[in-house]
């Protein structure tokens, strides 16, 4: 199997994060991520079951109250192949 890309940009204003996220995974009908999951402080803070329903490469947002300067937040995502990636960026 290619190479999955994984990027995610954490960034913070106030006491709210926003996290952005972008996973090139092709997502076809026999191929597709089933579970998402981001960590931050070794807590879950958004987690998703996915089906072949998400279009190709999804890209997703969302916020979240805490968070410092510094601190990862890790995606992990694993697919209906037990193929699995993670990467793990610092809040800016």
């Amino acid at each position: 199997m290619a190479r999955i890309r994984t990027r995610i940009l954490s960034r913070i204003k106030g006491d709210v994060t926003t996290v952005k996220a972008l996973v090139k995974h092709p997502m076809t009908g026999t191929h597709f991520i089933k579970e998402i999951t981001f960590e931050h402080q070794g807590k879950v803070i958004m987690s998703a079951n996915w089906g072949m329903g998400i279009s190709s490469n999804p890209y997703f947002s969302f916020k979240f109250k805490g968070g410092n300067k510094g601190e990862p937040v890790k995606l992990s995502w694993k697919d209906n192949k037990d193929h699995t990636g993670e990467i793990v960026k610092n809040i800016k």
